[in-house]
């Protein structure tokens, strides 16, 4: 017992340290642009009521911004977290089972028929895109003798993802106005956030996550497979339920604002869980701290590398990502789970 609450204070003295190191991460997103500005002067954009100059650029821009790559961080991360737990599958992502796809097509669609430009507009077509192609991915991949395993997920998640991607470029082949609109996003971008979109993301992010949080305990014990999950008292039909609405809301979410991200879903879970080990409480309470850690940074990443252009945050995790895919899958976890 007492071994117990060593390993449990040094996690939590760990998880402190990185909300600091968090702290220190959007400082700098706050300092870093396309011209470097003081921390007094970041201090006297975010607490003047002027909204000229360099305290507009705080106030209009650089907050808004490293705002929704917080808020994007964690839903992107929690969705690969939760998706790795419920399918057993360490290759499970947002953007490798279709996830992304499916919304980045709905929200396509959407903008090409309807004309819906604003986050607000598109996120409820980006819910919908997402959870119809996570219900498929997981219906083709368990279809068949032996039902799902995590080859058969990750494959039937290539294939869908491809059909869907096919028709999304022959959307924008189709309609000039909708390229050039999502030319920047469909890369996964930070650079059109602003206060409005902030507070419109908020409460899809705030309550997938606050779903994702409290199936720790359950997820635990899905872990252990569907006949010890069903023996330890839990629903195995409740929890992936809950799981699916979950990373619907924070996938769909994030999506809609900052377009489809790769690889953060699947590199942060992986970090998390060769900290604290398997369980899931402390994968997901980890997560929620290094995953917006890892975009932020990316972010700061992208500006500084082309100065005086960017380079769009999504290329960098995806240069990030793909040794971390490599790196699972010769490491032969596949046939761990």
């Amino acid at each position: 017992m007492e071994q117990s609450h060593g390993v449990v204070a040094r996690r939590g003295r760990l998880l402190a340290l990185l909300v600091l190191v968090l702290v220190a991460v959007v400082a700098l997103s706050l300092v870093i642009g396309s011209r470097v500005l003081g921390l007094d002067e970041v201090w006297h954009g975010l607490t003047t009521a002027h909204s000229v100059g360099d305290d507009s650029v705080v106030r209009r821009l650089r907050v808004p911004r490293t705002a929704i790559g917080l808020l994007a961080g964690i839903a992107l991360g929690l969705s690969g977290a939760i998706m790795q737990a419920v399918t057993r599958n360490p290759l499970a992502d947002p953007g490798l089972l279709g996830v992304n796809a499916g919304a980045t097509l709905c929200v396509v669609l959407a903008s090409w028929l309807f004309g819906i430009g604003s986050v607000l507009g598109l996120v409820w077509f980006a819910l919908a895109g997402a959870a119809v192609a996570s219900v498929a991915v997981y219906a083709i991949g368990t279809a068949g003798r032996g039902g799902a395993s995590p080859v058969r997920l990750a494959l039937a998640g290539v294939a869908v993802t491809a059909v869907l991607n096919g028709i999304v470029q022959v959307t924008l082949l189709r309609d000039p106005l909708t390229f050039e609109r999502f030319r920047f996003w469909r890369v996964g971008s930070l650079t059109r956030a602003d206060g409005a979109m902030v507070w419109q993301l908020l409460p899809f992010v705030v309550v997938g996550t606050l779903i994702a949080l409290s199936l720790g305990r359950l997820l635990n014990a899905v872990a252990l497979g569907d006949d010890m999950a069903r023996s330890l008292g839990g629903s195995v039909r409740r929890t992936r339920a809950a799981s699916v609405i979950a990373v619907t809301l924070l996938c769909g979410a994030a999506t809609a604002a900052v377009g489809p991200i790769s690889f953060v879903g699947l590199m942060i879970p992986h970090i998390a869980r060769r900290i604290v080990g398997p369980d899931q409480r402390w994968i997901l309470a980890y997560t929620v701290v290094l995953a917006p850690l890892l975009l932020v940074t990316a972010d700061i990443v992208g500006r500084l590398v082309v100065r005086p252009a960017e380079l769009q945050v999504g290329l960098v995790t995806a240069l990030l990502g793909a040794p971390v895919l490599v790196w699972v899958v010769r490491r032969g976890r596949l046939s761990e789970l």
